[in-house]
Order: C-alpha cells, then structure tokens, then sequence
C-alpha cells in the first residue's frame, strides 16, 4: 500500500505548476518546487516567478505566508536529487510528448519505487506518456489534471492509465478530495477527460452560433452567462479573461486529439476576424483589448462586422432576467431571435454530453459534476435537461430532425434524476436509477434538499429539519439578505428549541454564503424617503435577529463558503461557531458604499478587537481601520488574524464537507456568552482618527465623503465625543449603528454611490 504524502515535487513553476504547489502547501504539506535552471543574476528565476504568482493579491495563491514558506525552490540542475525525499512527483511542464518523457526517465531513475508520479496534462493520453518506460513506472502514475486557478477552481480529473493500481487511484481520490479540498472526477483515458470535453464544445458553440446568428459580443454574453446558469463572464469575456491566443490554442488541441466523427469539429475551427486579432494583439485582457476594452475609462465592445470598436450599452433583455429568475426552461420557451440563439447553444451542448455515454463512463454524474466543478455551472447538462423535461426536449429535437443520444433516448418517459423513497437517485447507461453515492462525509445540500420538505419557506430563504437540525439556506440573487430571508433566520432559531433538535445551521451549496444586504430595498427605502422603514428593517429584521441567533436556547454554526461580506458576514459574526471553507472571503465592505454596518458588524468587530488585545484604545483604531477601508480576509487563516474569526472557529480544505461537519459538532457547541458592556475609548480615540481622516483626504488617499462615512464609523467604535472608559452595552453599539446607517443613507453622495453599484456594478468614489 503506498506511503502517506509527506513531501510533494512539483516540476514546472508556471501557472499550473505555481498553482499545485501553492495548493499542496495550503493543505500542511511541504512541497519543492523545480524548473528549468536560469542563466543570470539568480539560477532559481523561473521558481522565483512562480512564487511571485501566488503571493499575487489579485488571485492569492496561497492562503497565508505560513504556506508559502512551505515551499523550497530550487531548479531541475542542481536539485533534482532531492526528488528522492518525495512521495507524490507532479509533473506541469510543456505539453510535448518528448520532453515529458525525458523527464520521466530521469525520475525513474532518481525516485523511489514507491513514489506516485502524475502528469497535469489535458491533452496527451497515458498509454503515449508512458510508452516504453517499465511497467512498474507506469503501475504508479496517473494524470491529475487540474483547473486553473488551481486554489480556486474545484475540479480535479483524475485520470487512470491502463498499468495504473488500484490503491494509486484510491488513495489520490482520497488525498486530492479530502487534504487538497478539491471535487474529484476519474475519468477514463479518452480525449479531453470530462471538463474541457463539454466546456470547451458549449464555448466554441456560443461564440460560432453568436457570429452565424449576428449577434454582437454584449448580447451573447448577456444570455451565454447567468440565464443559463453560467458564469456572468459570457463567451466572449471568457475568451478576453484567458486569452484570445490561449482559447485558440485549447480549441485546436481538442481538433487535434478528437476523432473524425465527433460533434467538436463542427465548432473547432479558427473564425478569420479572430485569427485577425491575435495577429493584431488584441488577445484579450491580457493585452488591455480583444472582444472588449476600455477606452479613457469608458468601456467599449468590438462590431464583429466592422472589426472596429464600439461603445459598450448596457442591455436590459426581459428574456435573460426571466431565465435567470425562473430558471432555462425560460429560454426554452421563448420563440424570439435570443430564444433561436440559446436553444442553438443549449440543445447542441446537451446533445454532446449525452452522446458522451458510454464512450467516456455509464454516469451523468461525473459530466455534471464536472461542469459544475470546473466550469462553475450551477446546474449540469444533464440536471438541465431535467429543468426543461427529457420528453419536451427530445420532441423538439426530433421536431427540428435533430439526431437522438442513445443515451438521452433511453430517458424518454422519465429524467436523468429522481427521488425514490427520500432517496436521490441517477440514471446510469443500463437504464435504471440507482442511488446517487458520495464519498464518506462529502455531503451538499442541494442534493439533500432534493429530499427534504421545507418546514419553511419564501423567495430568499428556507429552513429544513435535517439529520437533527434547522438548517437555514439562503437562495436569493448573490444570497443578498432582505427582510425575507430574516424572517425565514428567525423561524428557524425560535422553532428549533421546541422541535427537540440539536441547534440550528446556517449553510447553503451556492457559489457565495452572502454578498450583503440587498442594496435595492436600502435604495427602495431612500427613494421613498421611507427612513422609519429603513430604522425598522435594521432594528427588527436585522438586528434584533441576528442578535435571537445568540440568544437561542441551541447552538447555532454557520458554514459559509465564497463571499460572506457586508450583512452576510454580520450573520457569521453572531454564530455561536464557524465551520467554512479554505477560500471564504470575509469582511464588512459597507463603507464602499457609503454607510456603516447596520447589523451588529461595528459591534462584533469592536467586542472581538477587545478581546484580541486588551486595549480598547488598540481595538477601537483597529475596528476603524477595518471597516472604514473595507477590508476583507481573503483565508480563514487571515481572518483570525484580522479578529474576523475566533481562534476555535473551523476551515476546511473541501467545501462540499461542511455541512457534514457542521452536523456532527453541533451537539458539542456550547453557546457563546452575551455580550458584557464594554469601555469605550472615548473622545481622545475619536480626535485621533478624524485628524487621520483629513490627513488623508489631504493626501490624496481618500474621497471627501470617504471622511463623512469614516467619521461615522470613528463614532460608533470609539463612543464619539464621550469620557474614556464610558461603558457602552451591546444595545447602545447597536442604536449607534442604525442612527449612522440613517445619516449616511439621507446624504446625497450615499446614494449616489448605491445607485452607481447596482446600475452599473462600479463603486463610485466621491
């Protein structure tokens, strides 16, 4: 049975191999990243690059420096001996067959016998890899193919040759799900694996059916994006964020590799007006123009006919709001000529997944999970045939003349998901359903719900009564919090106690916990001069609520994942303990848009400073510094630094665990204790950061109403204009909170700001 990994070589320090070794060192493993040697001042350039890519804060690759110096760099030259210490070698290096192939034979040569050795490839198959080295070598590898980028992206293809043993698979898919975090497919050695397979087919059908069809790039990225359940990004600001020259390069390898007969080649081949552009440099983001640009600060799209550049319109399309509010089978319905386009796409992309069975496995599951995983889809292809009913598609088809999967015609009269008897079941190629199998602890919600009956419910929240506790799911736009979801919170922790539960968890399977209040009821109530109303949604549905979590009877655990920001973090911050996830993002944001956090944020954030440092006169400068910049912890890890975690609070490596943790500790939560006034640090504090307030607009650094919203801020951590040691109770934080929110909210530049975040995404600085 193969050794514990202990030690991890990564040969390549590029985007892929940074990104493995970055990923390997934020799960507590020590890893030697190699690369080519350099000539010049130092020999461990290439390496050095590498690092400097995960310590990039636009995309962290590592989750703390505690992890980065995890990692010893070094060059193939000189330290390629040290290979020797390794258990897992996983080679990213550049996809020719001849140069991996050398390098194997080296590490056959240098490895130990037990030592794993897997290859990132996407596009050369194992048998080619491992042709002609012993078969003991090829008994021991595999391709683990990961998405970039790699911390992020949940997505690992495990792939297996036809030499590779059984305990090698076993214990990566155990190592890479539970240590490394990630959502593990494995795939059988066909082209393409899983993930680019499908994905890269929808891509290349969306931009050629958007240029046969005439459609420009803001209108087919206004459909091929969230009304289809994907990424905002679009097609053709997908093509522009990984590069014109890069997606021309994945297309054509998929040409390369696929057979003659397979669907793919329809779509594979270069468009002239883009073989243009790479030659023109216009490759994307990369080069600061491709299918978009900006322009003087004004964004500006490409007319796919002229090939000159535009000025870029906001599109308000009814079709794409009501698909991405009611789900595809919206577009299905729709007979105009942005309906013709997604049927196009959609049909054609789900066609080609299920004709992928048998060829590639008797499972849908392992190809939704894979677009789902890799793809950042929200529902799979084959969950969305099930959205629209197999019969209604496949009439369709046979309708237009379409050619049938054998695989989808077998569905006919059924779906490709189902429960049976509380139990979540798939069809699998035989024809029947059998169970939908996780891994031990692996455990989301969305399939759970599946089975369940909401013991309450509304558009933005519901609560299910599962395994011995409430558990609270948020489901509105971003999960933005409203009076509904509140209400929905509030049921939950004032029910549990007298249904004889183990306490109440707050959790849910989407992309992101909470970006925030939902800015447009705050817009609503400004507009409407309804400032009682907006006083009233702070205290009651928002406060007084949050504030219920503490004092339930029953421990409450929130297990977020992706954003829990602005008022979705105030719900984290009153958990009696957090369970979340490696990447959680965290932190109150609210003065971006120019008012306070209303829901207990100030609060906390002050009562955690004090408790960190002893020293309210250091806790109040830091609760200032915090929430008046807005700042976020981008890692659990660096939450706890900042006081925006406990120290007994909880991460995990692998998102679709949390909730399976949060079930077992639960019982074993002790209640967190209520909040003892404090002393505030009075009016010296307040001085302190208002003549740093106009220093700094003074500077440059900050706006003018910047120091209006800090201003505020100042006041509610330090107590304003009162005596040092003045004690302040939980309540009087929170009246303090609301009465600032109330000013900030009358003032022009406030709404002004709001305004510009949800009409045109951007934070407006005034």
């Amino acid at each position: 049975m193969t050794k514990e990994i202990r030690k991890v070589a990564v040969i390549g320090a590029g985007t892929m191999g940074a990104g493995i070794a970055g990923q390997v060192a934020n799960a507590g493993v020590n890893v030697l990243l190699l690369d080519l040697p350099s000539e010049g001042a130092s020999v461990n350039a290439l390496a050095e690059r590498g690092m400097d890519r995960l310590r990039d804060p636009a995309s962290p690759g590592l989750m703390s420096d505690e992890a980065g110096n995890r990692i010893e760099i070094g060059n193939t030259r000189d330290d390629f001996h040290k290979l020797a210490d390794c258990d897992w070698v996983a080679e990213a290096i550049v996809e020719r067959l001849d140069i991996k192939q050398d390098l194997y034979r080296r590490l056959n040569e240098t490895c130990r016998d037990d030592v794993i050795v897997t290859s990132n490839t996407s596009t050369i198959p194992i048998r080619l890899l491992t042709e002609g080295l012993p078969k003991s070598f090829a008994e021991r590898f595999a391709i683990t193919h990961f998405f970039n980028p790699v911390r992020f992206m949940r997505l690992l293809e495990l792939v297996r040759g036809e030499h590779t043993r059984d305990d090698i698979i076993k214990m990566f898919d155990t190592f890479c799900e539970q240590r490394l975090g990630k959502g593990v497919v494995i795939c059988a050695d066909t082209p393409g694996f899983l993930g680019n397979r499908v994905g890269v087919f929808a891509i290349q059908c969306a931009l050629h059916t958007a240029f046969d069809m005439g459609l420009s790039p803001t209108e087919a990225d206004a459909l091929f994006s969230r009304p289809m359940g994907i990424p905002k990004t679009g097609v053709f600001g997908l093509y522009d964020l990984i590069g014109i020259d890069l997606m021309a390069d994945v297309a054509q390898s998929l040409v390369n590799i696929l057979p003659a007969h397979d669907a793919f080649h329809k779509y594979g081949n270069p468009l002239p007006l883009m073989t243009k552009m790479i030659a023109d440099g216009q490759k994307g983001n990369k080069s600061g123009q491709g299918f978009y640009r900006e322009k003087e600060g004004e964004r500006q799209v490409l007319d796919l006919e002229s090939g000159e550049y535009v000025d870029f319109e906001r599109l308000d399309l009814p079709l794409a709001a009501r698909a991405e509010r009611d789900g595809v089978v919206e577009l299905f319905n729709d007979n105009s000529r942005y309906g013709d386009y997604t049927w196009r796409v959609l049909s054609q992309t789900l066609c080609y997944a299920a004709s992928l069975i048998p060829e590639i496995g008797e499972d849908p599951v392992p190809i939704d999970d894979a677009m789902k995983l890799g793809y950042n889809w929200i529902h799979g292809p084959f969950e969305l045939i099930d959205q629209i009913g197999v019969d209604r598609f496949i009439d369709r088809l046979e309708l237009e003349g379409s050619e049938i999967p054998p695989f989808l015609q077998k569905a006919r009269g059924s779906s490709f998901y189902a429960v049976e008897n509380n139990i979540l079941k798939n069809r699998w190629d035989h024809g029947s359903l059998r169970p939908l199998l996780r891994a031990d602890g692996v455990l989301r919600f969305s399939e759970v719900r599946q089975t369940l009956k909401a013991q309450n419910e509304n558009s933005s929240a519901s609560w299910f009564e599962y395994e011995g506790a409430a558990v609270v799911e948020f489901h509105s736009k971003a999960n933005a919090l409203d009076g509904d979801s509140m209400r929905i919170l509030n049921d939950a922790v004032t029910q549990a106690p007298n249904k004889n539960l183990n306490g109440v968890i707050v959790h849910n399977d989407a992309q992101h916990f909470s970006c925030g209040v939902n800015l447009g009821g705050v817009r609503s109530f400004f507009e409407n001069e309804d400032y009682a109303g907006l006083d009233q949604f702070l205290d009651r549905d928002f406060q007084q609520i949050v504030l219920a979590m503490r004092e339930c009877a029953l421990p409450v655990v929130v297990a977020p994942s992706g954003l829990s920001i602005g008022g979705g973090f105030e719900v984290v911050l009153h958990a009696d303990h957090v369970i979340c996830h490696s990447n959680s993002v965290m932190g109150l944001v609210e003065s971006l848009v120019g008012v306070v956090p209303g829901g207990g944020g100030c609060k906390e954030n002050l009562y955690r400073w004090y408790e960190k440092t002893g020293d309210m006169e250091k806790a109040a400068w830091n609760a200032f510094m915090n929430i008046g910049m807005g700042r976020t912890a981008t890692s659990p890890v660096l939450a706890k630094q900042q006081a925006m975690l406990r120290q007994n609070d909880e991460f995990l490596m692998n998102r679709d665990r949390l909730l399976s943790s949060a079930l077992t500790v639960l019982p074993n939560i002790k209640k967190a204790p209520a909040r003892a006034p404090i002393p505030l640090a009075g009016k010296p504090s307040f001085d302190k950061m208002q003549d740093w307030l106009n220093t700094a607009k003074d500077k440059g650094m900050i706006m003018a109403h910047d120091v209006t919203v800090g201003t505020e801020i100042g006041r509610i951590v330090s107590g304003g204009d009162c005596e040092p040691g003045t004690l302040a109770s939980e309540q009087d934080l929170f009246n303090a909170e609301r009465k600032a929110f109330l000013i900030l909210a009358k003032t022009p530049e406030t709404q002004a700001r709001i305004v510009s975040m949800l009409d045109t995404g951007k934070s407006l600085r005034n």
